[in-house]
């Protein structure tokens, strides 16, 4: 008597790998090109790898707008994280509420940061918001990678801010700091993509850096992928579009749906 049929695959990716690899050559190619015209052979000199020319974007098409909750962005894991945080630590901003009762105080969230050994290099007090902001743009170097706010936050933060704040995707992410786990909700942010989902169906993720080695930057973005289709309200069938591209280049597909 034969054997029984395997059970088909639980999962099936709609993701084509080549398409992937073919892109990012060719974006690769385009960046050298552009960087050392008489080497294109050469690698990039990355001294500016933290700028926002240093990365691989991801441009998301969907079919409509997904109705979640726009406050926060998606967090997609990343198997290459874009911000290290043993090497060179990033400078994280904590945005914390000292205007209600049962408030956190400055002094206590810097107790348990270092006590915790949290990845945050500055708090501020809302309270002071303004002011403190406009003293560390003023300081040279000080360029915060994310900043965090508490929960209750959130809903008076845009305004507080400024849509150039928003422009620039530096809004604040929730964090909950009723909950003991701080460094795990600060770790789990930094090693992920971000996906600000906004009102229409388009939206660009930063999904890896150029210093990394392609086969790195294709496994991000597969990652981003796969995570974004597995989060949105329709999944698969609310992906219209794939694109890659980076800051100044164009934009080549590498997923359409049919």
């Amino acid at each position: 008597m034969s054997s029984p049929a395997p059970p088909p695959p639980l999962y099936h990716s709609k993701i084509d790998a080549k398409n992937v690899n073919r892109a990012l050559k060719s974006l690769l190619k385009w960046r050298d090109s552009k960087s050392n015209p008489q080497n294109s052979s050469e690698p990039l000199d990355n001294n500016n790898n933290n700028s926002d020319g240093g990365f691989v974007y991801l441009v998301v098409t969907l079919k409509k707008p997904p109705q979640i909750d726009r406050t926060n962005p998606l967090t997609i894991p990343l198997p290459h994280p874009l911000i290290d945080l043993t090497e060179s630590p990033p400078e994280l901003c904590l945005i914390i509420d000292d205007k209600h009762k049962n408030k956190i105080t400055k002094e206590t969230a810097l107790k348990k940061i270092e006590a915790d050994n949290v990845p945050i290099t500055t708090v501020i007090k809302v309270s002071k918001l303004k002011a403190e902001l406009k003293k560390l743009e003023a300081e040279e170097g000080r360029r915060h990678e994310l900043f965090f706010a508490e929960r209750r936050l959130m809903p008076i933060l845009p305004k507080l801010l400024g849509k150039e704040f928003v422009k620039r995707k530096k809004s604040p992410i929730e964090i909950n700091l009723r909950s003991g786990n701080w460094k795990e909700q600060v770790e789990r942010v930094c090693e992920s993509a971000l996906v600000y989902v906004g009102t229409g169906t388009c939206s660009v993720v930063k999904v890896a850096k150029l210093s990394m080695g392609r086969k790195e930057i294709a496994e991000n973005v597969v990652a981003v992928m796969e995570g974004i289709a597995g989060s949105i309200p329709g999944k698969w069938r609310n992906v219209k579009l794939f694109h890659l591209k980076l800051l100044e280049s164009l934009a080549l597909p590498v997923y359409e749906s049919v």
